[in-house]
């Protein structure tokens, strides 16, 4: 089956938790019509061949009902996808199947908000300075790594770099929302990040336990639909 030549009319590309000037971000791919890849193979290899962080699947654009994919797993949360969804959809909940996020926008942000729980577990691994994180060479597969270290500390603003280490192709996370998620309940205040090459996430605690995540989001080009 050729998945990727039956989605294009139905695919959009965002950037998610692009920088201040608008670059950068993590790239996802929308499928705005999820009967277009109507079971779990098929978008699970349209996920793979497309070759994206993440890729989602929206099967209801008016309960905001969504199916999330790597290209080698189905996820019941991550905080990039949902991000761009919220953005793109302009609701104000997303049905997961992780449960119910509440999702707003706030002039050039869009925040959702979420349980650090509902994050697949990564490693949290503290450098001394943000150049020792920049410097980092790529570790081979087998562990998900979320570098990080303080850039200001009483400003809470933090330099991160994520390796997903699961061999499917990703060898850097431009901006993780879910790592993100961990490491403010992890601290216990609000954080202001720059992760990869340039992107920003912002969070912030919330009394109840949840966590709310925000950055900017913006159209980008999608990839050449290959011939066969």
């Amino acid at each position: 089956m050729n998945t990727r030549t039956s989605v294009p009319d139905a695919l959009e590309v965002l950037a998610v938790f692009c920088g201040g000037d608008g670059r950068h971000g993590n790239l996802l791919g929308v499928v705005r019509d999820g009967r277009v890849c109507p079971d779990e193979a098929s978008r699970q290899a349209f996920a793979k061949e497309l070759g994206f962080s993440e890729t989602v699947f929206v099967d209801d654009p008016e309960r905001g009902t969504v199916d999330i994919y790597t290209p080698g797993l189905r996820l019941p949360f991550a905080g990039h996808p949902l991000v761009g969804a919220a953005w793109l959809l302009d609701l104000e909940t997303l049905d997961t199947r992780a449960g119910e996020v509440w999702a707003r926008q706030d002039g050039e942000f869009t925040w959702i908000t979420a349980p650090a729980a509902w994050a697949a577990p990564r490693t949290l691994r503290q450098y001394g300075s943000a150049r020792e994180v920049e410097a980092l060479e790529v570790p081979p597969p087998g562990e998900w790594i979320y570098a990080w270290a303080w850039e200001d500390e009483s400003a809470g603003r933090i330099r991160a770099r994520a390796f997903p280490g699961r061999g499917d192709g990703i060898e850097e996370d431009e901006a993780t929302g879910a790592a993100a998620l961990l490491l403010t309940d992890r601290l216990g205040r609000a954080l202001n990040i720059t992760q990869g090459r340039g992107s920003q996430l912002l969070t912030a605690p919330a009394p109840d336990g949840t966590i709310e995540l925000g950055g900017r989001v913006r159209h980008a080009e999608p990839p050449p639909v290959p011939t066969r």
